[in-house]
């Protein structure tokens, strides 16, 4: 059988040398990071966003996500993982100097609970822009309510290097083949390799088999959870409760049936979703007068509210919607949003993790990615919540291609088309981060007591402990230490800056305002149905 090593592009090699010489440029990485704002008894945070932190609808960095209580921070772009982490502690240490007694939540499943109004929908100010970033959140209550939206992550967003897609190409002969075009076609390659293999991120970075009891505020215990003490429920092999039934969820979205085989495709299915009306949505009503409940009974409200584990991306105008900028401009980079919190890491993901995702991502690109047929797609989907539930079961087997393999046999194989990837990232670097990265990690597939989710569960189960204790405990020690380190000085003078222009700007969009939310909503959603492309999209693959 052909291993996963030899299906790597051919190319490998001559990028190696190419690389030597320097015509081969850094990935780019950003990271953004949730984290739930909970009292100093580990309760969800009642109180609104500090106004010290800024203004949570213009500040760059420092922001929310659904709830008034889910921070959520936004790093600049870096070629070194290294230098995005330490802006994100500085996020963390100074948020710490205002947050009084309230604590960072380090953990994906939520704190306490006290029902689904103690989750707070994020209030984003008085402007048209800032009221529809409100009432898509209420429409988020009303279709699947807040206490999945209290749940946290990392996304981890990447861009590879200009210079990689020109030699490419060049490589690949595909010369006449636009750039853009090309690109894009190469980044759902990636993708969709991505998916076929996400079930090992699930694996070697799941960390949430355990959630307090008040996440289920029905008391109806579903099948696979067990009870630990009191107030907890675990699921003895799981590796990420977030990834299944009970975080993420949308079974109205299951219809749509995006694999990724095209940019194209993928556009107009996400179009045809936020302009195609669903009757249970119509049923909840969309507004009474002036009181909206959601922005439309559509089956989307706009295109954020697809769930997806990765999602290609670029940067928006102020007149686009996510997708009309991938039509008119291409595939600029790819959002990875399947990462739960490290619990033991205070900022969630550390650098060993970020080398090993932008191998992971490399490998994506280079192996070789035919389009998945509807029967696959089920596979991987079949896959994926296999590992969710059971990952660090021993008799777990996956699908592959017809084969049933354990996560440590199919694992070793990615593994090894890895290294050669590793080494290749590697020649633009001091040492070997990406191949030490690898070998810290390899150990995670055959024991999986290693895992984030093994290390949890044996806390809890060790020391007796209760979800919420635990993570409680964690939370002091963690911001205890950060709330004493010291911040970057030319960094914490920005800081302090953004939080007044930050509000000032929030202040300059409300004042400019003239139309109705009415005829803004109108407008835009005339806008989000138009399309951008200016030239027919190639929707090859790897070409």
């Amino acid at each position: 059988m052909t291993t996963l090593s030899e299906t790597l592009s051919p190319h490998i090699e001559r990028l190696g040398r190419l690389a030597d010489q320097g015509r081969f440029g850094r990935l780019r990485r950003g990271i953004e990071k949730e984290g739930l704002r909970v009292d100093a008894a580990g309760r969800i945070a009642q109180t609104r966003h500090p106004r010290a932190l800024g203004s949570k609808l213009t500040h760059p960095h420092i922001t929310t996500d659904y709830s008034e209580a889910l921070l959520e921070y936004i790093t600049p772009v870096y070629s070194r993982p290294e230098d995005a982490l330490a802006f994100l502690a500085d996020l963390h240490r100074f948020s710490y100097r205002r947050l009084g007694e309230e604590l960072i939540w380090p953990a994906s499943m939520p704190a306490r609970l006290d029902g689904n109004d103690s989750v707070p929908i994020a209030d984003y100010g008085e402007s048209n822009v800032g009221r529809m970033k409100h009432v898509y959140r209420k429409g988020l209550d009303v279709r699947y309510g807040r206490i999945m939206q209290a749940i946290a992550g990392v996304h981890y967003n990447v861009s590879l290097p200009d210079e990689l897609f020109a030699l490419l190409r060049e490589l690949d002969g595909e010369g006449e083949t636009a750039m853009q075009d090309y690109r894009s076609a190469r980044y759902f390659g990636l993708i969709r390799n991505f998916r076929r293999h996400s079930w090992l991120l699930l694996y070697l970075f799941g960390a949430s088999p355990a959630i307090d009891r008040s996440f289920l505020p029905d008391g109806k215990i579903p099948e696979g959870l067990e009870a630990h003490g009191d107030e907890t429920l675990v699921s003895p092999f799981a590796t990420s409760l977030r990834m299944s039934d009970l975080g993420y969820q949308n079974k109205v979205q299951s219809q749509l049936k995006i694999c990724f085989n095209s940019l194209s495709n993928y556009v107009n299915t996400l179009r045809h979703a936020i302009s195609t009306p669903w009757p249970d949505y119509q049923a909840s009503g969309v507004r009474e007068g002036d009181d909206w409940c959601q922005l439309n009974a559509n089956i989307l409200q706009i295109e954020n509210e697809y769930y997806s584990d990765i999602r290609p991306k670029r940067v928006a105008r102020h007149d686009e919607t996510p997708s009309q900028a991938l039509e008119a401009r291409g595939v600029e980079y790819i959002e990875v949003r399947c990462l739960d919190l490290n619990p033991f890491d205070p900022l969630g993901i550390d650098a060993v993790q970020s080398r090993f995702l932008d191998t992971f991502l490399m490998w994506c690109l280079l192996t070789e990615s035919p389009w998945i047929s509807d029967e696959e797609c089920e596979h991987l989907d079949d896959n994926r919540r296999l590992v969710v539930s059971r990952g660090r079961d021993p008799a777990l087997r996956l699908d592959h291609h017809g084969r049933k393999r354990s996560i440590a046999d199919w694992g070793g194989d990615i593994f090894a088309g890895l290294g050669e990837v590793a080494a290749l990232l590697d020649r633009l670097e001091e040492g070997s981060p990406h191949g030490d990265a690898l070998a810290a990690l390899s150990a995670r597939l055959e024991d999986p007591a290693r895992t984030p989710s093994g290390q949890l569960l044996a806390r809890l189960m060790s020391r007796d402990e209760g979800f919420v204790e635990a993570v409680l405990a964690l939370a002091r020690e963690q911001g205890a230490r950060l709330g004493e380190e010291p911040i970057e000085r030319a960094r914490a003078a920005l800081f302090d800056e953004l939080v007044e222009t930050s509000h000032q700007q929030q202040g300059d969009i409300e004042a400019a305002d003239v139309d109705t939310f009415a005829d803004f909503l109108a407008a835009y959603f005339e806008r989000a149905r138009e399309s951008r492309a200016l030239t027919p999209l190639r929707a090859g693959g790897q070409g």
